[in-house]
């Protein structure tokens, strides 16, 4: 990947993700599930402005902004649109492709579906923590590559981004069709 992919409209950007690869280490899982979120909505961390924690969001596109969710959960996302702009792309959901055993023992679960369906599950699997965010999505050690031949032409759903309260009607969830890893069932709205 190279550093233009990310310095796009966010929409675009996680549109674009689906099918793409990404890697920590010794495992990897295929993007099948993103969301958008942009500082002009009020479900970004960025719509409060440039603080502390958000400086990553407003930094260069290519980079991981990497957050805990409710204490527990550390969540991936990739940044954004030129620098200044607060955007990201959260990945929700992956299909595990490489790494899978140790994957299972990080998780404790044997299901192949449950390992990364969900955002907080799959930085479990891959063993991404808070240590990540800022990372060069690119030079890695967290990295995401390109669609190999075989999602080249993934067919892309549209839905309702899922666990937030605010902005709850935009339809910036992008969604591998058909797929048996995401984190819950698409609604489609678009």
């Amino acid at each position: 990947m190279r550093r233009e992919f990310y310095d796009r409209p966010v929409l675009a950007v996680a549109r674009d993700l689906v099918g793409c690869v990404v890697r920590h280490g010794v495992c990897a899982g295929v993007i099948v599930e993103t969301e958008a979120y942009h500082d002009s909505e009020p479900a970004s961390h960025a719509f409060v402005g440039l603080t502390p924690r958000t400086s990553t969001l407003f930094g260069p596109p290519g980079f991981a902004y990497v957050y805990r969710s409710y204490g527990i959960h550390a969540m991936l996302n990739a940044v954004c649109e030129p620098e200044g702009v607060g955007a990201a792309v959260l990945i929700r959901a992956l299909e595990p492709i490489e790494g899978i055993q140790l994957m299972r023992s990080r998780r404790r679960v044997q299901s192949l579906r449950e390992l990364c369906s969900g955002p907080g599950k799959l930085t479990q699997a891959l063993g991404i923590e808070l240590t990540d965010n800022g990372v060069d999505l690119i030079s890695g050690p967290v990295t995401i590559s390109g669609r190999s031949s075989e999602w080249r032409d993934v067919e892309v759903t549209v839905d309702r981004r899922v666990g937030i309260t605010k902005a709850v009607d935009l339809p910036w969830r992008f969604c591998a069709a058909g797929s048996r890893f995401l984190s819950r069932p698409v609604r489609a709205v678009a």
